[in-house]
């Protein structure tokens, strides 16, 4: 069995757990209930990934894996390669470029929050924030048609996963009236199996 470091909260692991069940592997992982945070360092996951962050995945063998694209893709290859990303070609990097726009509205919606949630927040950090996230779902409702025309991916995934945490942590942005396509679509891709059986749990 694979060993995987998560939380039920972190939407980075949770992109690897959709992964894994939209490809059958869910059953070859064994999850560990691991608390990382900002300015309390994990440091029992220290000596297998030395960021401290997860997930962070133990392969059978000892090999030890961590960011979430590189966990999606080895999970893309033991399931035959090409499902979740495509193997070359225009069609590759158009999936990437894709992805670096979700899991970056993702790395910005997590320092958003982080800031937010301070004693003393900086307005101008925060007005800095918005901005950038207004112009991401701008981004992401323009394409989202051709996005959807195109097989699940590691793309969908990230950015089903970054509309369930716009609402689990910014449930007061109205994000569903400034990009409606987006909302539309996905609100139908959170009811595929592999989004139901990976729930965020604040716990």
């Amino acid at each position: 069995m694979m060993k995987l470091h998560w939380s039920p909260r972190s939407p980075f692991v949770r992109k690897v757990m959709v992964a894994a069940h939209e490809l059958g592997l869910a059953d070859r992982i064994t999850t560990v209930r691991t608390v990382v945070a900002m300015a309390k360092p994990a440091l029992e996951l220290l000596p297998e990934n030395p960021l401290g962050k997860i997930p962070t995945l133990v392969l059978e063998d000892g090999t030890i894996l961590y960011d979430s694209l590189v966990i999606m893709e080895y999970f893309d290859s033991l399931a035959g390669g090409g499902r979740l990303i495509p193997p070359a070609g225009p069609a590759r990097f158009t999936e990437l470029r894709r992805h670096a726009l979700a899991n970056g509205l993702l790395d910005l919606l997590i320092l958003w929050r982080s800031e937010r949630d301070k004693p003393h927040p900086l307005p101008a950090l925060l007005d800095a924030f918005a901005v950038k996230a207004d112009s991401a779902l701008g981004a992401i409702d323009a394409e989202i048609g051709a996005i959807a025309a195109t097989p699940p991916g590691i793309a969908q995934i990230t950015f089903a996963i970054a509309g369930d945490y716009l609402d689990f942590r910014f449930a007061d942005l109205g994000w569903r009236d400034r990009a409606p396509r987006f909302a539309a679509w996905q609100a139908g891709f959170r009811e595929r199996p592999s989004m139901l059986a990976t729930p965020v749990v604040d716990g």
